[in-house]
């Protein structure tokens, strides 16, 4: 069996159609589906990357000092991290490609489990699948019990804020999750791609010290670039926690070259020690959430979750592709809920990823 028969279909090819038929509309194509930035690249990391730009060497797999240090930081000032060491994290080529490699760079394979929520990115399914271990779904892992029929679970992956639904995870909540990964030596990864963007709720991060106890055993957390600073071009992210485990990561990726060129580490360095930008970044998002918001409602949509991210998770009680096909003909692309999961059959994702004026042009389309 080759490594392409493992994986599902890409999903996005199945847009193509709604995409062209949005794109005929009146003042054509307003694309919500996929979550890229539209807003410039900050001009303090445009600068850092620019004095960086002469790399004739081979770049530090495990990240230059300075930013190992900076990212530490980080996570100390911003999220209230305690106790991590600079040599408890680790850069990497953005957050997908981490996500899509961890099970393998773990070591897992056939007869292992990798659990993830019901509604979902669709790389953690996938990431299960390269390494040849099972994918299984389970919002509520404690049903999942110590060992199903398809093998042990090795790694369980939680999303909060969460892509799709902008769902936020509560303190006790993600206490008992860690607790429970903890009691039966499973790697808790827990994506935090989404964290500088909670609305209507603060998201926490698995390692605060309310979450784990102080201690970051058997964690890892993942933060990207790319929404934060406007960087998915330049694929900049990192792992953090457990200092063994990022260890073993490192091994791994040094072997395997996975390796974040130069100027993107002296970038990252820069976009992490500056806040002022995310806090510009998150004032424009909110603006766009606010109208964008306010026209599916008035358009009858039902908005569920949606207290974090980039992202309104929206119904109007019919099947996804059947409100994909009304947005379209109005020149709307959305991405159908089923993408993530079964579960989201009856939902669509609207992104708040498009210039205001591309926004302004939904909201009128909306009211219209």
């Amino acid at each position: 069996m080759s490594l392409a028969s493992r994986l599902p279909d890409f999903p996005w090819d199945r847009l193509q159609p709604a995409k062209e038929k949005a794109a005929g509309a009146p003042g054509g194509l307003i694309d919500l589906s996929v979550g890229t930035p539209v807003d410039p690249a900050p001009p303090v990391v445009q600068d850092a990357l620019c004095a960086a730009a002469d790399a004739p060497g081979y770049p530090l797999t495990a990240g230059t000092p300075v930013l190992r240090e900076t990212i530490a930081t980080f996570l100390t000032e911003r999220f209230g991290v305690v106790g991590l060491s600079s040599t408890a994290v680790l850069p990497t080529i953005g957050s997908k490609e981490l996500v899509a490699w961890l099970p393998t760079l773990l070591g897992l394979g056939r007869g292992d489990v990798v659990a993830h929520p019901e509604l979902a990115y669709p790389t953690y399914d996938v990431g299960a699948r390269l390494a040849g271990a099972t994918p299984v779904t389970a919002e509520d892992p404690e049903t999942l019990g110590d060992a199903e029929s398809t093998g042990p679970v090795r790694l369980l992956w939680v999303n909060s804020p969460a892509n799709p639904t902008g769902r936020v995870l509560g303190p006790e909540r993600l206490r008992e999750l860690v607790s429970w990964a903890r009691e039966r030596g499973v790697v808790l990864a827990s994506d935090e791609c989404y964290a500088e963007f909670g609305w209507d709720a603060e998201p926490v991060s698995v390692l605060h010290p309310d979450i784990c106890g102080g201690s970051h055993e058997g964690l890892l957390v993942v933060h990207s670039m790319s929404k934060r600073s406007n960087l998915a071009g330049y694929r900049g992210a990192f792992v953090a926690g457990d200092a063994a485990l990022v260890a073993a990561l490192l091994e791994v990726r040094k072997h395997a070259g996975m390796i974040v060129p130069a100027p993107v580490q002296a970038a990252m360095v820069a976009g992490l020690s500056d806040p002022a930008h995310v806090a510009e970044q998150r004032e424009r998002y909110a603006a766009r959430r606010t109208a964008l918001r306010a026209a599916l409602e008035g358009a009858g949509f039902t908005i569920e979750h949606s207290e974090a991210g980039l992202y309104l998770w929206s119904t109007r009680g019919e099947n996804c592709w059947t409100t994909v096909d009304w947005l379209a003909e109005r020149g709307v692309l959305v991405a159908p809920g089923d993408f993530y999961g079964p579960a989201g059959a009856a939902h669509v994702r609207v992104a708040l990823t498009a210039t205001d004026e591309r926004i302004a042009a939904a909201v009128e389309r909306l009211r219209s």
